[in-house]
This record gives C-alpha cells, structure tokens and sequence, in this order.
C-alpha cells in the first residue's frame, strides 16, 4: 500500500526521530476483555520492538498521567465498569497536550470523533481500530433501519480517518460494504509463552470438587448479553455428566446448576492461562464477535474450539482444530459439536489449534504487520528497532 491509498496523505509532517503514538479508547476497564488486552500487550511490544513511543489515553476516575504509559482522563462511571467522557473540550485539550505524531483511536463512539479533530488540528494521521459491528449490531436490534444509520454514522466518522484497521475479514467486508474506504485487516494474536499446555492447573478439576475424567468445557470472557450463556447452560444440561462447564468472568464464585461453575472475573493472564490449560474444549455461544481472542487464547493452550458458523469465530475455526455449530442452530447444535469432538479426539485437535497459532497468530506477527501501516503513515521506512522473524499476520 502506499500513500495514496490512505485518505488524508497531506497531514503527513517533519518525520520524528521517535514518533509518538497514542491510543485512544472508552474501551479500557477494569473487567473489560479483548481490546484492553491488546492495547496493554501492545504497549510491551512497542517499548521491546520499535523506536514508537506508546501511551494509551483512557476514561479513568480521575486524572492520572502516564503510569505504566496509561494517561486517565476522569470520567463518570455509565455501565459495567466503562466510563464516558463529557468534558470534551478539555479532554482535546489533554490529548493533544500529549503531542502526538500518530493517534489511533479504539472506539466509534465519543472518543472516536474527539480523534479525529484533534487529530486534524494537529495535522497529523489518524487510525480507527473497529473493534466493535456497530452496523451489525443495529441491524439485529431494528432491522434494515438501524443499519442504515449505523452505515451512515461510520461512513461519516470513519471518512475523517486515514485508515481503519479491522480485526477479521467479515469486519472488514462490512465497512467496505458500506462504502468505508482505506480498511486492512489487522489481526490479533496471542503470547504462546504465556497460553501453553504446558502450564495447566493440574489441581483445577480437583479444587472445582469434579472427577478426574470429567469433561470439562470452558468459557472465558466478558458475560455480555452478545454471549449467550443461557445457550451455552442449557447445552451442558443437555450433555449431562461427565461433562461440566467452567464460566471465568462472574462477579462472584457459583454454582448455578450442578453441571456449571462460574468463576470470577480475571485480570491476570497467566492465571487464565492455566485455567483454560486445564480445560478440555472451549465453547462459544457469539455469533457477532469482531474477533474472538479467547478462541486464539484458548488454541494457543492445546484447547480445540466450539463454536456457532458466525461472525469471526468463523474465520478462527474449522474441523481441523474443533467444530463449528450451524450459526440458527441453538443448544443442541452446540452439544452435537461438541460430542463430536470428543468422538474425533480433543487431544490432536487441540494439538493442531495450537500449530495454527503459532503459525499465524503470535503478537510479533499481528504487530509487525501493523507497524508497516504506521511506518507508511509516518513517511518513514521502518520504525522496528531490530528484526525478529516473523510470519505475515493471516488477513
């Protein structure tokens, strides 16, 4: 790609000798889940791998600057631990007072637009990250209506942008579907040192007070209502024992039924890790995600894959690394998934997810591709401080 196929090459100015990147997102929480997860290993990358120098600008409750790189503007509390700015004339202010070269805002929502004016009153580039189908999302919710004015706001947002990053292909086709232009896809990835088989909980099934040869499923993540977990209860009922399903991201240790155990929410991942290592199939009952990187997590940890044929689980999953449920089916397709997993054998399914995650989807792979975007942005050759090898991100 060169410059002409980005939409606002003239901002390109005087090449820094480090540029500064900011990252600018509504979706950083405490118990938020995959955008915070990449912006917080991001951040590491960058400081290990490039000459950028990296903060992440985030609602908070108050102002806090640059701890760990993280800048805070203070910010109501609205819902489920996310924030929403309303000064916004002093948040620009705060923003640009941060000198960017490059700024990449996170969300299409307030801080979206709030990017793109400081970002051309500062005549700089500007990136959107789509994480979220709002088009997708309104459609379900009212119908052809409601993706109209969702193409309609997104065209108008995202025509002040130089590039849009989508996550997935079906993220990507959506936008240029409604007419975005100059959107790439720009995979995530995940840290195969830190999900491995190698560093299960061996004491998990005992603790949870299961058997030694239950068949134990596992569902990670945000317990949004896009998630389904009314399907995914009632498809472990429909198995019945051996099988059991583990829940992490509750508010609080459960144990709704007697074939489910929720846990609750974790931050740490390695604590996540060896919890999924010890699992033996993870299952999703999404069929809008953006991405999916619990699914990538969860392969990355020998762990084979459940889910609907729908949205980017879709382009994650296949039967070489675990079954996909036809995406009007319900509880029971998803049972007959999974039984047919166990029929072929978890192990060398799981065995080759976490092939496929090497192959494609480590975090070196997904940021050097992202930092040849930023580079042609910035007009400058490369930004990587040495060069690790690394395969091309998938997409």
């Amino acid at each position: 790609m060169d410059h002409t196929s980005f939409g606002h090459a003239q901002r390109v100015r005087a090449r820094p000798l480090r540029p500064h990147l900011v990252d600018a997102t509504v979706f950083f929480s405490p118990t938020s889940g995959g955008v915070r997860r990449y912006l917080l290993v991001k951040h590491e990358w960058l400081n290990a791998h490039s000459r950028v120098r990296h903060s992440l600008f985030v609602p908070g409750p108050r102002d806090a600057g640059a701890a760990g790189g993280v800048v805070e503007f203070a910010s109501p509390l609205v819902h489920a631990g996310y924030r929403c700015p309303v000064r916004l004339p002093a948040l620009r202010a705060a923003l640009a007072a941060l000198g960017p070269d490059l700024i990449e805002a996170g969300d299409p929502y307030l801080m979206g637009w709030q990017v793109a004016e400081v970002a051309e009153s500062l005549q700089i580039p500007a990136v959107a990250f789509c994480h979220s189908d709002l088009i997708g999302l309104l459609q379900s919710g009212i119908g052809r209506v409601g993706a109209a004015l969702a193409t309609r706001y997104l065209r108008s947002l995202y025509g002040r942008f130089d590039l849009i990053f989508a996550p997935s292909r079906i993220v990507a086709n959506r936008l240029r579907d409604a007419g975005i232009e100059h959107v790439v896809v720009q995979p995530l990835g995940v840290d195969a040192t830190v999900f491995q088989p190698g560093l299960r909980d061996t004491g998990l099934r005992r603790w949870l007070g299961l058997p030694a040869d239950a068949r134990l499923l596992v569902f990670a993540g945000r317990l949004a209502p896009e998630k389904n977990l009314p399907e995914l209860y009632a498809m472990v009922e429909r198995l019945g024992a051996p099988y059991h399903l583990l829940v992490i991201g509750g508010e609080a240790e459960s144990r709704p039924t007697p074939h489910v155990t929720v846990l609750p929410y974790e931050d740490d991942a390695a604590v996540i890790a060896a919890q999924l290592a010890a699992c033996d199939l993870l299952v999703h009952a999404g069929r809008r995600e953006t991405f999916g990187l619990v699914a990538l997590e969860a392969m990355a940890c020998g762990l084979p894959v459940v889910a609907y044929d729908a949205g980017a689980l879709a382009e994650l999953v296949d039967d070489s690394v675990g079954a996909l449920a036809p995406a009007n089916g319900r509880a029971a397709a998803l049972a007959d998934a999974v039984a047919d997993v166990f029929a072929r054998g978890p192990q060398a399914l799981g065995a080759a997810a976490r092939e496929r995650v090497l192959a494609h989807y480590s975090w070196d792979a997904a940021f050097a591709h992202q930092m040849r975007y930023y580079a042609l942005l910035l007009d400058q050759a490369s930004l990587l401080r040495d060069s690790p090898t690394m395969q091309p991100a998938r997409g």
